[in-house]
């Protein structure tokens, strides 16, 4: 495409790059090759660029020269040869437009150089031919390559495309060889001038620092921030990589127990019981026993302590596994009860409760050390009321309880152990099992049959011996047939070697009248078949009681009343 130039739009000294046409028209002409420039002899660093011999040829055909005063070069003729590349910058005035006063036959033709995007002339776009088609001075026919019309440069802009000239090469939507460009700023000619003192940055050791300085902050806001929402709840992290179940689990339970439920009960009774360890002439044995008191008395079955009751040694071991020792304050074989004295004081005793309130039905809880598994709890009921037990006696003495039966499980070891009401009161002291009959093995295990002494008789007793060493127990004065195997219990018949005069005539039967074969059959309004039974019964009261008792003689029925006397025991 050619731009059609108006001299009269380009002022005098408008461009300072802009280049004078030739002197006479030369006839229009195809468009030679261009030659290369020889190289100078020397190489300069700092001089432009020349062009090679790989650069392509360019079209010339729809470009035309400028004449001095900015008009285009007059057509035909033969083709001008194109001048030797020359910087604009070092042109004389002639060649750049400014009048010398010469002719115009001495006016040097200078090329025009086509401003590049890149600030770099070539060969190709040094010297432009006009066109031989198009005459000099008319506006650009309509066979322009474009087919648009080149629209005037504004007043003062540089026909060359400089600033102001309302033509941008980069931005136009056509192209345009025959624009004079002021010469590029070539980077070599001049050092770069500084824009901005140069400023010296933190050293490495100070970037340093601060990373790490930056890095602990974030890792201790980063726990703490962590640690708060775990502590909250607010995140689960257990659970993030953990895939749903579809089995159904309990909540978050806790150890609290209502008031008066058997956990609570055994919480609050267990630091009273304590395992008591013995060491004796016949060997080593455990049983169990409670706190009967703040002055460290303890309470337990007399089979328990009775082979340590001469030289033998007792340990105490409370709940918290502490050991202390002990020794024997009284015991009463016929009750099956001792009392053994601490040197600690201060421990929490058991609360100990009505017997005579207990009724058949009633929950009971058994604690103590079966099998020397101390701590151990197990619960059950009352089964039965009164049951006359001889679980064994020291040496001539026979025990006798008038007992309480439960199914709670109770083994070898809870032997002294506290029986509980759902109070957490004592109402007995367990103290024996039964035993399938025919078997001979003592240390059989419990069958859901047990006994406890009850806690009224254990009261009695104990109170007894720590205040005198020994026991009281009520007699009516008479010596028993057991060999008698009727219905309820016949007096002895005559006295023998062994018993003595059958009805002691200053005890309570024989001042109310009893005599030796009278039958007993019932004792305080309550049947007996048995002399256990009987000795039971009247174990079970206290001395001075007034008790009624019915007597069978021959066919005759009597109706007694007597005062029960106390005979000490060991």
């Amino acid at each position: 495409m050619t731009n059609e130039r108006d001299p009269e739009a380009s002022p005098q000294g408008a461009d300072d790059e802009r280049a004078a046409a030739p002197a006479d028209p030369a006839p229009a002409v195809e468009p030679q090759d261009t030659q290369p420039v020889q190289a100078p002899d020397h190489w300069d660093p700092w001089a432009p660029p020349r062009p090679v011999e790989h650069t392509q040829p360019v079209d010339l055909s729809h470009t035309r020269e400028l004449g001095a005063s900015g008009a285009p070069a007059p057509t035909g003729g033969a083709a001008a040869e194109p001048a030797p590349w020359t910087p604009t910058a070092g042109a004389p005035a002639s060649a750049q437009g400014e009048p010398t006063g010469g002719s115009q036959a001495e006016a040097t033709p200078q090329p025009v150089w086509a401003q590049e995007p890149t600030g770099w002339p070539t060969q190709a776009s040094a010297h432009q031919q006009p066109s031989a088609q198009q005459p000099s001075g008319q506006e650009p026919s309509a066979q322009q390559p474009s087919g648009q019309e080149q629209p005037a440069h504004p007043q003062g802009a540089s026909a060359a495309g400089l600033p102001g000239s309302g033509w941008d090469p980069i931005t136009a939507p056509s192209a345009d060889a025959g624009y004079a460009g002021s010469a590029a700023p070539w980077s070599g000619a001049h050092p770069v001038p500084a824009t901005a003192p140069q400023q010296k940055g933190p050293g490495w050791g100070a970037l340093v620092a601060v990373a790490a300085a930056a890095a602990l902050v974030a890792a201790v806001l980063g726990g703490m921030f962590g640690g708060w929402l775990g502590a909250t709840d607010r995140v689960d992290f257990g659970r993030l990589d953990r895939a749903p179940s579809s089995i159904p689990t309990a909540g978050t339970g806790s150890t609290a127990r209502p008031e008066g439920s058997i956990p609570n009960i055994a919480a609050k009774a267990l630091p009273s019981v304590v395992t008591i360890k013995v060491r004796g002439a016949d060997g080593a044995g455990t049983g169990s026993g409670f706190v009967l008191d703040r002055d460290g008395h303890i309470i337990t079955n007399n089979h328990v302590v009775a082979s340590a009751a001469n030289n033998g040694t007792i340990k105490i071991e409370l709940s918290n596994g502490s050991e202390i020792a002990a020794t024997i304050v009284g015991r009463d074989a016929s009750y099956d009860l001792a009392v053994l004295k601490t040197e600690r004081t201060g421990l929490e005793p058991l609360t100990m409760g009505a017997s005579k309130d207990v009724v058949v039905g009633d929950q009971v809880i058994a604690v103590g050390a079966p099998l020397g598994l101390e701590s151990t709890v197990t619960s059950g009921i009352v089964s039965a009321l009164n049951r006359p037990v001889s679980p064994g006696g020291d040496g001539d003495q026979q025990s006798y309880i008038n007992a309480i039966q439960t199914d709670a499980a109770i083994n070898p070891g809870n032997s002294g152990g506290p029986l509980l009401n759902m109070r957490g009161e004592v109402i007995g002291v367990n103290s024996a099992i039964a035993r399938i009959p025919g078997s001979t093995d003592t240390q059989s295990g419990n069958i859901g049959v047990g006994f406890s002494i009850p806690s009224d008789q254990v009261v009695k007793t104990a109170e007894q011996l720590i205040k005198t060493g020994s026991a009281q127990h009520p007699v009516i004065g008479v010596v028993l047939d057991r060999q008698y195997t009727g219905d309820g219990v016949r007096v002895l018949p005559k006295a023998t070697s062994d018993s003595g005069d059958p009805v002691d005539p200053s005890g309570p039967a024989g001042k109310a009248g009893v005599k030796a074969g009278d039958i007993i059959v019932e004792f305080d309004g309550r049947k007996v078949t048995s002399a256990d039974d009987l000795v039971v019964a009247i174990r079970a009261k206290s001395v001075g009681d007034r008790v009624s008792m019915t007597v069978r003689r021959g066919s005759e029925t009597i109706e007694v009343t007597l005062t029960l006397a106390g005979k000490s025991g060991s």
